[in-house]
């Protein structure tokens, strides 16, 4: 029976490598992101190795739209077996600089829209009975860095959610999966001037693919050389992480 997995933020970087990942593995497909041209040509390069395809324009920072592009795609594909939460962004925002605008954008796209997925997401599993929710955050997770207060906040605050929801769905048949990247090529971290251990688009998302397959509950991405750099970073003293 063929799978059915929604990927929000498709168009470009994770999501659009999740989106040729799953493709090739013969899933069926919904992609939601803001820009409805990206997601036609999308679904142009995918549709002969795709069992199906669905797109549908959303910003996930209009909260209320959620559920219903969730329930539509749901219903044009037959159901839904995994959701991802894939869509965020990365913008440095330094403290005090004034930068509250794009504090607040990266909180409403990386924290409350992701919330807003995984709790449509839960209800519609839950209705049907089953389901995977996937939610991304990072290895930037583990501490805050210089720069970057509201993106290791908004991914450190989706971790723990997804453990709550963990816990809430433990005798149900619905998978909570969280995947923390490294360093993968896209879009989103080209202009750092550091990024150790980076590992192109292809090979990451396979990588992400496969364990969404295996239904693990976390896992960084790539697990190695990760699970060992996460337990270094976790007791770096602050003197050596102000200069990461």
């Amino acid at each position: 029976m063929t799978k059915k997995v929604l990927i929000t933020g498709a168009s470009r970087g994770l999501g659009k490598g999740l989106a040729r990942q799953f493709a090739t593995r013969g899933y069926a497909l919904a992609l939601t992101a803001r820009n409805a041209g990206d997601l036609e040509a999308l679904r142009g390069e995918l549709q002969d190795s795709a069992s199906q395809i669905c797109i549908r324009a959303l910003d996930v920072v209009d909260f209320g739209d959620i559920p219903g592009v969730i329930r539509d795609c749901a219903a044009e594909l037959g159901g839904l077996d995994i959701v991802i939460a894939n869509a965020g962004v990365a913008i440095r925002t330094p403290v005090g600089k004034g930068h509250f605008a794009e504090v607040q954008r990266t909180i409403d796209v990386n924290l409350t829209g992701a919330i807003a997925t995984c709790e449509a997401a839960i209800e519609l599993f839950r209705e049907h009975g089953h389901g995977q929710l996937v939610g991304i955050t990072s290895i930037a997770a583990l501490r805050g860095m210089k720069g970057n207060g509201a993106y290791c906040a908004t991914k450190a605050a989706l971790g723990t959610y997804l453990e709550s929801l963990r816990c809430e769905t433990f005798n149900e048949d619905i998978t909570v999966t969280e995947l923390a990247p490294g360093y993968i090529d896209t879009d989103l971290n080209r202009a750092l001037a550091s990024r150790p251990f980076v590992i192109n688009a292809e090979k990451g998302t396979a990588i992400m693919a496969d364990l969404i397959e295996k239904k693990k509950a976390f896992s960084y991405v790539p697990p190695w050389p990760w699970r060992l750099v996460a337990q270094f970073m976790k007791i770096l003293p602050v003197s050596k992480l102000r200069n990461m």
